[in-house]
């Protein structure tokens, strides 16, 4: 999807009452029920060990105990709807967590950091904790003001994922059973303006939630070593929510080690803001990889995007850069100016989608360097596109993007529809060391072995290890120093395993 897709609103209410005036786009979503053990409200601390097998006897305070999933074996303990103050999700023996309908840490402060409305949380999630939700009505939202602190490690990641999943009902394909994960800050993002007082606000797609401000080092917590498996649910047409969004989260937030698996929409969207990533890995979104929109202004480095093969309606890329408003006057608009580094992006297998790699769409001012951009052999999907004059006008501004170090491998270079546009940024001369017909020898990192569900060939062979390299950090203090293109150096660079699930043969998600 674009920009344009998503729902905006100009507020000049911060309050409560406020929020309520302006009106919802949510789906009602029942309670999680009572999974066959009893319901009611847990109690209390810990309780006694169970043994193996065998759910807890009870909930933490603060949480309800709504019965046991997985055949009886784990006690299903259920976060409030609105988590106020201070709440931990620790690792329990015989223990799991749930959300139901919309699930919200804090309540919007608004604006101002110094303001004193609303009411903030912070949820703290530890080191291998799972949390599922049963339907596409059930998700996450932290608002501005308040956090999430989510920090699992490389050898215990913590898991967002489905009732099914737990259940062991989940297959290959399975999508969109559940909501995802939204991030709410202060940052300035394209539709709030940018000089003082700032009185506007944007209503972040798929909720009825507002973000933006004027505070690009806003910190919205911690997430390290987290998956998002099976989210993303529509609401409306072009009202969608994703495995994670972003919207208007400042560069104060740290956001590293994220695996989106199956999201029936993006893997991340990101509305505006400043927010900075690192160490990504997208597989089997239905929609885009990485989707940006309304001025966002970070950066993100070590990334893997595989896709899944489309359904007959697919129209999607790994890369999808817009900024709304659409308007031929730039100039004086707030261009997304993505900063990208060190990305592999493998294209899906298609006869039907004529979407592209990397598309370029409306206000984008991108830097991307050290970038891999391959898709199956015989797929009508080319490499690259720009689908907008007015992304041109911005790409012959004095403000031209840098694009370098790219290597693509795709039948169609260019999409057919604008290849001459598309040529011209690639072959201008700001632009260099760009390949827009190698041939790709990327490799699984399970050789011969049959991957299924996405093209899982990541790792760079020869042709890719030629590619002289730009050092990231030059481009953006944020980044690593690197001297390789694409998001792994070769076989023996695994910073993608162990936290991941679905990237090698047997590594079941």
């Amino acid at each position: 999807m674009t920009g344009l897709q998503m729902k905006n609103l100009l507020v000049a209410c911060a309050s409560a009452l406020a929020l309520a005036a302006c009106g919802s786009a949510e789906v009602a979503s029942p309670g999680e029920g009572d999974f066959g053990n009893g319901g009611g409200n847990g109690g209390g601390g810990g309780p006694t060990t169970p043994a193996p097998g065998t759910p807890a006897a009870d909930c933490p305070t603060g949480l309800s105990n709504v019965g046991t999933i997985a055949n009886n074996s784990l006690r299903v303990c259920q976060l409030p709807q609105q988590v106020l103050g201070n709440l931990t999700l620790a690792v329990r023996a015989g223990t799991i967590y749930s959300i139901t309908g919309r699930t919200e840490v804090g309540t919007d402060r608004g604006i101002d950091p110094a303001s004193t409305t609303g009411t903030q949380g912070i949820l703290t999630i530890e080191p291998g904790v799972k949390v599922f939700a049963s339907g596409g009505g059930d998700y996450l939202i932290v608002n501005r003001g308040s956090q999430i602190f989510a920090e699992g490690t490389a050898t215990n990641p913590i898991i967002f994922t489905s009732r099914q999943n737990i259940e062991g009902t989940t297959a290959e394909s399975s999508q969109g059973q559940w909501g995802g994960i939204v991030l709410t800050g202060r940052a300035p993002q394209a539709n709030c303006q940018l000089t003082a007082p700032v009185t506007c606000t944007g209503q972040v797609e798929g909720t009825n939630a507002f973000y933006g401000g004027n505070t690009p080092a806003d910190n919205s917590g911690r997430l390290r070593y987290v998956q998002i498996k099976y989210s993303g649910f529509e609401i409306s047409t072009g009202n969608e929510l994703q495995a994670l969004t972003l919207a208007g989260v400042g560069s104060g937030t740290t956001l590293e080690y994220i695996q989106s698996y199956n999201s029936s929409d993006d893997g991340i969207e990101i509305f505006g803001g400043n927010a900075n990533l690192k160490h990504i890995v997208i597989n089997g979104a239905d929609d885009d990889g990485l989707d940006t929109d309304t001025g966002w202004r970070g950066g993100a480095q070590f990334g893997i995007v595989t896709q899944r093969a489309p359904n007959s309606t697919s129209r999607s890329a790994a890369f999808e850069f817009s900024s709304a408003p659409a308007s031929t006057a730039y100039a004086s608009r707030y261009l997304s100016q993505p900063k990208i580094a060190n990305w592999t992006l493998v294209g899906r297998n298609s006869s039907i989608d004529a979407h592209t790699v990397m598309h370029f769409d409306t206000g984008t001012n991108p830097n991307l360097i050290n970038i891999v951009a391959t898709s199956t052999a015989g797929s009508v999907a080319g490499c690259f596109d720009i689908a907008d004059v007015d992304t041109q006008t911005s790409f012959d501004s004095g403000t031209t993007p840098s694009l370098r170090s790219i290597y693509m491998s795709c039948s169609v270079s260019y999409r057919p529809a604008n290849v001459a546009r598309s040529t011209a940024v690639f072959t201008n001369a700001r632009n260099t060391n760009v390949t827009a017909a190698g041939t790709s020898t990327l490799t699984a990192p399970a050789s011969g072995t049959t991957l299924t569900n996405q093209n899982l060939a990541f790792i760079n062979g020869a042709n890719e290890t030629a590619v002289t390299a730009i050092d990231a950090k030059t481009v953006y203090p944020f980044f690593d120093t690197t001297t390789y293109v694409g998001a792994v150096r070769n076989a023996s660079d695994t910073w993608w395993q162990g936290w991941t699930c679905g990237l090698t043969a047997g590594s079941t998600c």
